[in-house]
């Protein structure tokens, strides 16, 4: 049965960002995966149904607290204070992570790599932050980092940002390898009950090389050898397998939801100066051209006043940026323009004049600019259920050019979340019919458009569970994101949170809920960094267009 004591590492869980079967398994039909064969050949495996949304920044949250958005509070890449906003980090997660409440029972564990846990809260135990987080993040106990690089000759959460083309892809082979020399350096120091390793670059070479199918090799290849080389070194009793979504390809039309917003009088441009820029405006520029530096003395370039004053007369950079693309000029045009000029003649959403709008695509949502939550609405109160359902109303009606539904779903947020947070989720959630068009938040002068990306997330992902105790022939039919968390708990004994939304899957003997004690928020932290958002942008969550 499985190990209840601290002597030796007696749960792994192995994260695989965006891994599902229709990926995995032509992998190993190949042969290239042996680790990964070897384990679903002996274990337990199925579909792991993701949350909504099923992002990185919110279902990773709710894969290691085991709750939803509405109890735990991070639903998106980004936090919104009015029309303020930030990148979400750990101060914003609301629950305890398992290594958390392992800690209270005596149990130490070992954290490696995975996303929105930096700045992470003191436990029993090790922690090394992965994705969102800086490129050096603080980790637990403090000065790990320093000894990392010290021990292995380096450690990077990223790779750095002007390597391309066939160097990048050796830099995914690097960082997989960084992550598992560093889990088992970690373990072999802290000697763990629990470990959880996270590789993130089998999604990140999705959405920098979408279709590369070598990529995709090289990344699952060097993945499998990490996973081989932990399996032999820390021998674990029981091994779980988990993603926190699939991916697949889409169709190739995007649709733009703030311009059918527009067009149904929900949403007010502006161009040129002043207003609220999209996020794909305001995503910082990490390299743009200097050919037109000549600036002024507020700070404006040549070439930024005179977008602007177009941007006025309604010749925004987006009708010049299709022109130049059906001349196939607009590669040569960016390499000389920069970022600031672009963004000074790009249309953008007037927040504090729209009644609502799509802030950030990847939260699945539209916002209502409430009188009194924000801080210049312009629905009141009494019109608000109205106007949400004729949102509702509006977007489930919506079709795609071909006559499908955009949207399986199209209801309230309450529909989707519980809990303490769920007033911090956008108002409306809408859920692309089967996962397979892109939602844009840019105002680019048509409802549909070229998607940005051929492939991207989507709902399921994967489980296998396999060593001491493990049911292999276990139905997993019915198995959620949220109940990863408590099946990891019950592998060692340990009681889930009764706060949990999710309950231990039939691969493993359930241990009953408890209570623990009650989570105690310290203040959000800002995240606030110009790189971060940059990588963002650049793998297309802040859209940059």
């Amino acid at each position: 049965m499985s190990r209840h004591d601290s002597d030796g590492l007696g749960t792994l869980l192995v994260g695989l960002d965006g891994a599902c079967l229709p990926v995995v398994e032509p992998l190993v039909a190949e042969g290239r995966l042996p680790a990964l064969a070897d384990l679903l050949d002996r274990g337990a495996s199925g579909p792991l149904e993701s949350q909504i949304p099923p992002w990185t920044p919110s279902a990773w949250p709710s894969l290691y607290t085991g709750t939803n958005p509405g109890r735990h509070g991070a639903f998106d890449f980004l936090t919104f204070d009015g029309y303020d906003w930030d990148v979400v980090n750990r101060s914003h997660v609301r629950e305890r992570a398992l290594w958390e409440l392992l800690s209270e029972r005596g149990r130490r564990s070992v954290v490696v790599n995975v996303p929105v846990t930096s700045p992470p809260p003191a436990f029993d135990g090790a922690l090394v932050p992965g994705y969102i987080g800086p490129e050096s993040p603080p980790t637990h106990p403090e000065g790990l980092l320093d000894e990392l690089r010290a021990e292995l000759g380096g450690y990077r959460v990223y790779a750095p940002d002007d390597v391309e083309g066939d160097e990048r892809v050796e830099w995914y082979r690097r960082l997989t390898g960084m992550r598992g020399a560093a889990f088992r350096h970690l373990v072999d120091r802290f000697d763990p009950t629990f470990g959880f390793l996270q590789f993130q670059q089998t999604d990140t070479v999705f959405h920098e090389r979408p279709e590369d199918d070598e990529a995709v090799r090289a990344v699952y290849e060097a993945v499998d050898a990490e996973v081989g080389a932990v399996l032999d070194a820390c021998d674990p009793d029981t091994v779980v397998v988990a993603s926190d979504h699939g991916v697949g390809p889409y169709d190739p039309e995007e649709f733009r939801v703030n311009e059918f917003l527009r067009e149904r009088g929900y949403v007010e441009t502006t161009r040129g100066e002043g207003g609220m820029p999209s996020w794909g405006q305001i995503s910082r520029d990490a390299g743009g051209g200097d050919g037109d530096s000549d600036s002024d003395g507020d700070g404006q370039s040549l070439g930024e006043r005179l977008v602007a004053r177009a941007a006025a007369m309604g010749i925004t950079s987006q009708r010049i940026g299709a022109l130049l693309s059906r001349l196939g000029l607009a590669e040569f045009v960016l390499d000389y323009v920069s970022t600031d000029t672009v963004r000074a003649g790009t249309e953008r959403v007037d927040f504090t004049r729209s009644t609502a709008y799509m802030r950030s695509r990847t939260e699945l949502g539209v916002r209502v600019n409430l009188a009194g939550r924000e801080p210049d609405g312009t629905v009141s109160p009494a019109e608000y259920p109205s106007v949400r359902d004729d949102i509702v109303a509006d977007l489930a009606g919506a079709e795609t050019p071909a006559g499908d539904p955009v949207f399986s779903t199209v209801a309230p947020r309450e529909a989707f979340f519980e809990g303490e947070h769920v007033e911090d989720a956008a108002d409306v959630i809408a859920v692309p019919a089967d996962f397979d068009t892109y939602l844009s938040a840019s105002l680019l002068g048509d409802t549909f458009g070229p998607a940005a990306e051929p492939w991207n997330h989507k709902r399921d992902g994967l489980f296998v569970a396999a060593g001491d105790g493990v049911d292999t022939d276990a139905s997993l039919r019915d198995a959620h994101l949220f109940d990863v968390a408590p099946t990891v708990l019950s592998s060692l004994g340990v009681p889930p949170s009764a706060r949990m939304d999710g309950d231990p899957l039939p691969v493993v003997d359930p241990v009953p809920p408890d209570d623990y004690p009650a989570f105690d928020p310290e203040a959000t932290r800002r995240t606030d960094d110009e790189r971060v958002e940059q990588r963002l942008a650049d793998l297309g969550y802040l859209e940059d267009r």
